[in-house]
């Protein structure tokens, strides 16, 4: 037993060791959270008028690939009239800024009442996105972010 703990040990070291360009190529976040300051601009993307918050989230990019996945859990209004409620927002995209100008965003995917949303797919990332200069986004149609990836993972 301990010949075959060790020998996976082993080639989780070596796989570790010969594959490092793979973990550099995934950008992922533990958790998304809501927009606290409206208005507030990220890479020239301007944040929404209202602050927001969620429950629970996460992202992942693949620089190599171009995979994107994120998922976030109750993304609702945090002010205004409507607190508590996705109002009159439908749908979002998951969008990945790289710099003022380098953006690419996700298809609009559905925003339920309770404010979850959820997709995974490709898109073509701009050239200049690296591990050191990716911002993930939820943004609405109005072109505006309410929410982003937070807590990088190792």
């Amino acid at each position: 037993m301990k010949s075959l703990a060790l020998a996976a040990m082993t080639a989780c070291a070596l796989s570790a060791l010969t594959c490092p360009s793979q973990a550099a190529d995934n950008t992922s976040w533990k958790t998304i959270v809501g927009l606290h300051q409206p208005g507030n601009l990220v890479d020239g993307i301007p944040g929404g008028a209202q602050p927001w918050s969620t429950l629970e989230g996460e992202a992942s990019v693949d620089l190599r690939t171009g995979d994107v996945e994120f998922d976030v859990r109750g993304l609702v209004l945090a002010g205004g009239d409507a607190v508590g409620t996705t109002a009159n927002i439908t749908t979002v995209a998951g969008t990945i800024a790289c710099g003022a100008g380098a953006i690419a965003s996700t298809p609009q995917v559905p925003l339920s009442a309770q404010g979850n949303a959820r997709f995974e797919g490709a898109v073509m990332l701009p050239a200049s996105c690296t591990g050191a200069n990716i911002d993930f986004l939820v943004t609405i149609p109005a072109g505006r972010w309410i929410a982003n990836g937070a807590v990088r993972r190792p």
